[in-house]
């Protein structure tokens, strides 16, 4: 039980006597949120079927459990997640053992936010990687280039100016350009809706930290 002082507008303090719960773990936020009548916590594309005080969360792909009880089942873009109730503090472990692996998983998000926007990396493969890309308006990315990888994009939605060498030009959906190796280039919207395009890398090497940056806006 926690006891907390409030200060009113006026300067006086009225304690307050209320219920803590840190809701750090998912065992904690089951025991938060509204259940049904047999204890199950389903939010996003999620199908229980005969299952019992189950916690079940979908960021996006369908999840399916049947016959089981006290699980949590946490589906994002990065990962899955699936551990016993009693045992999700343990997710450390696991998060342990993706450091020790050098595995991407435990510092990097499939989902990127920049302060033009944000990438979400759709796909990867030995040299490409395709990349669903979303620009304000307004937004800016850097003038830069890449030693070991080209790039084509394609527009879905809106409208892309890109910069691509000496050259400036726009476009609009359905349309396309390619930016080859060593060549600077620039990508921003001056609409006034989102930008989104998607990107298809290829080369020998697709890390991030292959960009040269000639001007940025954002001070990187």
């Amino acid at each position: 039980m926690l006891i907390q002082p409030v200060v009113l507008s006026g300067g006086s303090d009225i304690p307050l006597n209320a219920g803590w719960s840190d809701v750090g773990a998912w065992d904690a936020l089951w025991k938060v949120l509204l259940k049904d009548a047999v204890g199950n916590v389903a939010q996003g594309d999620v199908m229980l079927q005969d299952c019992y005080n189950t916690l079940a969360l979908s960021e996006g792909r369908l999840i399916a459990c049947v016959g089981v009880s006290d699980l949590v089942v946490v589906e994002t873009a990065d990962a899955i997640l699936v551990a016993h109730k009693d045992r999700t503090q343990d997710v450390k472990l696991i998060v342990d053992r993706l450091k020790a692996q050098g595995r991407t998983e435990s510092s990097i998000h499939r989902k990127v936010f920049r302060p033009w926007g944000s990438y979400d990396g759709v796909d990867a493969g030995e040299r490409f990687q395709v990349k669903r890309i979303v620009v304000k308006p307004g937004g800016r990315l850097s003038l830069q280039m890449h030693h070991h990888r080209a790039e084509h994009w394609i527009v879905v939605s809106g409208t892309a100016q890109v910069t691509k060498g000496e050259s400036t030009f726009l476009l609009s959906e359905n349309e396309s350009t390619f930016i080859p190796l060593g060549i600077t280039h620039r990508l921003e919207n001056p609409g006034r809706v989102d930008l989104e395009m998607i990107e298809v890398q290829s080369g020998s090497y697709l890390g991030e930290d292959d960009i040269v940056r000639f001007e940025d806006v954002y001070g990187r």
